[in-house]
C-alpha cells in the first residue's frame, strides 16, 4: 500500500511539471502574439507599441531566437561564396591596364557553374558588396556571354 502511494506521488509531480512547462509556453506565446503586428487576437487588448522603421530592431527577429541564428547562418554561408566567386575571378580572369582582374561571364559561368549553379546570385551579392562590377541588372547565360565583370578588389 505504502508502495502505491509513492507511485501516485510521482505521477502527480510528473502532471504538475508538464502543466507548469504548458503554462510557461502559453504565456510566452501570448507575450510574443503581443508583439505580433500580424495577430488579430482582440483577447490581447493590451498591445506594446510596434517597432517602425529607424527602430534597431525593426524588421529584425527577437535576439537568441532561432530565427536570427539561421539568418546569421546564411549570412555566413553566402559571405563565403562570395570569397569563393572572388577567387575564382582572380584565378581564371585576366589583370588589365588599370590593374583589375576581369573575366567574361560566359568564362566565369563555364568555370563556376561546377562548384554552384547559384553563380548569378552570388555575383549580384558581390557587385552589392563592391567587390565586383558588370554592366547591366541580370546576366543570362547565353545572352550575356560577353559582358565584362571586373573584381574591384
Amino acid at each position: 500500500m505504502e508502495e502505491d502511494k509513492g507511485q501516485g506521488a510521482k505521477a502527480t509531480s510528473g502532471v504538475g511539471d508538464l502543466r507548469k512547462s504548458w503554462q510557461t509556453w502559453a504565456e510566452d506565446h501570448i507575450e510574443y502574439q503581443r508583439k505580433n503586428p500580424f495577430s488579430s487576437d482582440d483577447r490581447l487588448a493590451a498591445k506594446a507599441a510596434h517597432t517602425h522603421r529607424g527602430d534597431p530592431s525593426y524588421g529584425r527577429p527577437p535576439e537568441g531566437s532561432r530565427t536570427e541564428q539561421r539568418g546569421k547562418d546564411a549570412h555566413s554561408h553566402v559571405g563565403k561564396e562570395v570569397e569563393e566567386l572572388c577567387s575564382i575571378i582572380r584565378k581564371t580572369g585576366e589583370v588589365g591596364e588599370d590593374g583589375h582582374v576581369s573575366v567574361t561571364f560566359g568564362q566565369l559561368f563555364e568555370t563556376y557553374v561546377t562548384i554552384s549553379n547559384k553563380v548569378v546570385g552570388i555575383l549580384l551579392r558581390a557587385r552589392k558588396h563592391g567587390l565586383v562590377h558588370f554592366e547591366g541588372e541580370m546576366l543570362w547565360q547565353g545572352k550575356d556571354d560577353d559582358v565584362v565583370i571586373t573584381l574591384l578588389r
